[in-house]
């Protein structure tokens, strides 16, 4: 005996009108009128720069005037003209004094989690540098380490010789690490504020059993709060190391980029600006920008060889 089988009508497909009138076609139409300016705001303001400034790179040029292209020439300029070598050298020290910092703000976020007395008032004044302008910061910092005054002054109260006192901002010796303390100082609260957030994540189980285990504060920091902020911890990190190869404002504004303080960014700035060469400016600016890319990947795969290591996962 045969079996009947039915065969369904097929759906009739919406016109352009009916689509355009239903629900769904409505929630992509607002979708792509929202979506429109932003899109278009983002291309011309970031991405069509970025990429003229590689088109840049390329030729010998000023903002306005003949182009003649050079091809890599800029690039081996940059790591053949002293100053941008030692510009880049200088970066250094602000890595370093990322790290200093990143500990400084873990060490300070951890004891603010926890109850202590005037923790809210401290949150604020560690927090507080961050609001003021670094311009003005620099000012601060330009007037606080000038020979003779506010810090010269203070060490003289405790019996310091004013005139046996280094020029802090002169002596090529230090002036590099004070401007390193200048900007410690001006954004460890950033790092302060997302880790105090990240710890208070944290389940407060895991503090109550390592109570009962007898561990001190010390492992409960190593064993509980490092390893379940650690991705904060590298997101941190990144920042703090982007943020040491572009230091511009304190070398800038307190020193003016003398004696030996010219960062990579303040060389940039004169180049362009001042020598106008936009060319070499902007072959500076795009090693800036692989510089970064390779720190973070760096940072990236240590992390990742770190997690393997404790998980016992050999490759």
């Amino acid at each position: 005996m045969a079996s009947s089988a039915t065969v369904s009508a097929p759906k009739k497909r919406k016109s352009f009108s009916e689509y355009f009138h239903s629900m769904r076609g409505q929630q992509l139409i607002v979708t792509l009128v929202f979506l429109f300016v932003p899109l278009v705001l983002l291309f011309m303001f970031t991405y069509l720069p970025f990429f003229k400034m590689v088109e840049f790179s390329f030729f010998k040029m000023k903002y306005i005037g003949r182009r003649t292209f050079v091809g890599l020439q800029n690039y081996i300029s940059v790591f053949t003209r002293k100053d941008c070598f030692h510009a880049l050298s200088l970066s250094l020290y602000y890595m370093v004094g990322s790290v200093v910092q990143m500990a400084l703000a873990l060490l300070f976020a951890t004891i603010l989690s926890f109850k202590c007395k005037g923790s809210k008032f401290f949150r604020g004044a560690l927090y507080f540098p961050c609001l003021i302008c670094g311009i003005s910061v620099g000012f601060i910092f330009k007037f606080f380490f000038t020979h003779g005054f506010v810090l010269d002054t203070l060490l003289s109260w405790v019996g310091f010789n004013v005139d046996k006192l280094p020029f802090w901002l002169r002596d090529e010796s230090i002036n590099n690490v004070v401007l390193v303390a200048c900007s410690i100082w001006k954004y460890i609260g950033q790092n302060i504020v997302m880790f105090i957030g990240a710890i208070a994540s944290v389940d407060p189980v895991l503090y109550e059993a390592a109570e009962i285990d007898g561990a001190n504060a010390w492992h409960r920091f190593k064993d509980i709060i490092l390893p379940s902020i650690s991705t904060i911890v590298v997101l941190n990190l990144i920042i703090s190391v982007s943020g040491a190869l572009s230091a511009f404002e304190m070398p800038y504004v307190v020193t003016g980029g003398g004696f030996n303080t010219s960062t990579y960014f303040v060389v940039m700035d004169k180049i362009a600006h001042t020598d106008q060469k936009v060319g070499l400016a902007s072959a500076m600016a795009v090693v800036l920008l692989l510089l970064i890319v390779i720190v973070t990947y760096a940072q990236k795969a240590v992390e990742k060889w770190l997690e393997n290591r404790s998980s016992g996962v050999t490759k």
